[in-house]
């Protein structure tokens, strides 16, 4: 069995500082990660790319030959991708053992994890692989400055998780951006009157109804929380992989091993 974190969020969450803090804290305790980049338009990495969506189409190849604009070109990759899973992607993952630990640095468009079938498909592929999957949705910890920036965050994560249907973790990221954590808890495990309240105060009267909806939207599910990570710290990042690993019952199945010795051998 093997095991994944598809990594996904807006643009600008973080998503490869995680993926690069991550390898570099596996590294330190000597566990193995691969991360394998599924952004057709990546130019810089920070951790050694696994595989690479490159390899089969990049961004400016599409835009070049189909005269597509980013975004366009990027839905196309990503389309290449999905249909591609029974030639490229297994050909990569055959390159990996059975119980590997992959890590997919996903683009930030929002409509791949909200409803474009691209990556649901791509993680039933990975399912029929034998892969234990746990979706990884990043959110920028300056959302929780406003709070309507924050629900929409909010409604981001809950399309993901309905697209998706897979274990999920939310992690406010740049936790050490963040000046004043007296109000944090808010914001972790979000309830639908402190949502309203703070709508309610920033927006205008007309918005009344809309707000409480959209506050009771997030209650009825009471799926969406937060856990913060500080990727200066270690203790952080390690307490999101145990939760994260809890989710892909990683190493549950691992058999005990117990090292031959000869009693012998030191006479």
């Amino acid at each position: 069995m093997g095991y994944a974190q598809l990594v996904i969020g807006p643009a600008g969450s973080g998503k490869s500082t995680y993926c690069s803090s991550l390898h570099q804290h596996c590294e330190t305790t000597r566990r193995t990660i691969h991360i394998v980049n599924l952004d057709p338009a990546a130019e810089h990495f920070h951790y050694p790319v696994a595989a690479d969506i490159r390899e089969l189409i990049s961004v400016d190849d599409a835009m070049e030959d189909l005269n597509l604009g980013p975004n366009g070109g990027l839905m196309y990759c990503m389309e290449q991708l999905e249909d591609n899973l029974d030639d490229w992607l297994e050909e990569e993952l055959d390159n990996f053992l059975d119980d590997d630990y992959l890590v997919f640095d996903c683009p930030g468009q929002i409509e791949l994890f909200t409803h474009v079938p691209v990556l649901r498909n791509f993680v039933e592929h990975l399912k029929r692989k034998n892969f234990n999957v746990c979706a990884v949705f990043l959110l920028d910890s300056q959302f929780i400055t406003d709070v309507a920036k924050y629900i929409s965050g909010c409604m981001a994560s809950l399309s993901a998780m309905i697209q998706l249907e897979l274990p999920h973790v939310n992690i406010l990221s740049k936790m050490d951006l963040v000046k004043n954590k007296k109000d944090l808890d808010y914001y972790l495990e979000p309830e639908a009157h402190v949502l309203l309240s703070e709508l309610n105060r920033n927006m205008a009267p007309q918005y009344t109804k809309l707000n409480k909806a959209l506050a009771e939207l997030v209650d009825e599910y009471s799926m969406v929380n937060f856990v913060p990570l500080d990727l200066r710290k270690e203790s952080s990042i390690q307490y999101v992989l145990s939760m994260i690993d809890n989710c892909i019952q990683y190493g549950e199945d691992a058999d005990v091993r117990i090292r031959d010795f000869d009693p012998d051998a030191d006479d």
